[in-house]
Order: structure tokens, then sequence, then C-alpha cells
């Protein structure tokens, strides 16, 4: 069975996780989501004993607590807008599960944890979509050859 390690195997940039500080501002940060392409940045405090994830700033968030509630993103920081309430899963969690704890926690960005719960990685509803839809392709063709005899 497949787990988040073999998802983030195939990504383009999978173990590379793009982060930022609580301080830094709405704005900053939408214009970084926007240059890379992403929907959601991990917010790390870094402190002498190591990098904290502390947070989750996504798409979202600038819809719910900058854009609906009148606030200026050049004048708000990101630790007082983001998503304080993180799910996250490990890179030996089962891919099914990730589909069922996003599905039932209505989340499209999951925080990744290595074994010794550093940040290993980030992963999104479409990467998972994605991976799938690889592997049901790949699935598709072994039983074509094997129809046509060819397996």
């Amino acid at each position: 069975m497949a787990t988040v390690s073999h998802l983030l195997a195939t990504k383009k940039n999978g173990w590379h996780v793009l982060s930022i500080s609580p301080n830094t501002s709405v704005l900053d940060a939408t214009h970084l989501m926007n240059f890379e392409h992403v929907g959601a940045l991990l917010v790390v405090q870094t402190s002498p004993s190591g990098d904290e994830l502390v947070g989750i700033f996504t798409e979202r968030d600038v819809l719910r607590r900058i854009v609906a509630a009148g606030r200026q993103p050049e004048r708000t920081e990101v630790g007082n807008v983001m998503t304080r309430e993180i799910v996250t899963c490990t890179i030996n969690t089962q891919l099914d599960e990730i589909a069922e704890l996003m599905r039932v926690e209505r989340i499209r960005h999951l925080p990744v944890l290595d074994n010794n719960q550093d940040i290993a990685g980030l992963i999104s509803i479409g990467d998972l979509n994605a991976y799938k839809s690889g592997y049901f392709e790949l699935a598709l063709q072994e039983a074509e050859k094997y129809i046509q005899g060819l397996a």
C-alpha cells in the first residue's frame, strides 16, 4: 500500500517545503504563494531549539480572514490570521487514510512530519489526486496488456 513518502517522492519538489514566519505580512505571503503557484504555506517559528510548526496559511485564510473581514493585507501579520489547529500526517501514513482525513476534516493541505516530528513535506488534495490518477493509469495499462495476452 502506498504511503505519503511514495507520494512525496513523485512530486516535482516533493520534499521541499515553503515556509514563512508568523511575522510575515499577508501581502508578502500571498505574493510568495502566487509566485510559487501554491495554495498554502507552513508557518514556522524559529527558536534556538529549532523550527516549530505553529500554523498553516492557506487561500481559505486569505478569503475568510482578510478579504471578508476587510483587513489590510500589507498591515496584517500571518500569525494573526493563520490556521492554528494543524492537522498533520507522517511519512508512513497510508494514502487511503490521507484521503479520508482530508475529506472528514474538509482540508486541502496537509503538513507531513517525519519520524522525529520534524517537517518533511506538504501535500495537497491535488497531489493526492495526481498520484492516484497516475496509479490508475498504470493499472489500466497493465490490465489492457493482460487482456491482449501481452503480459
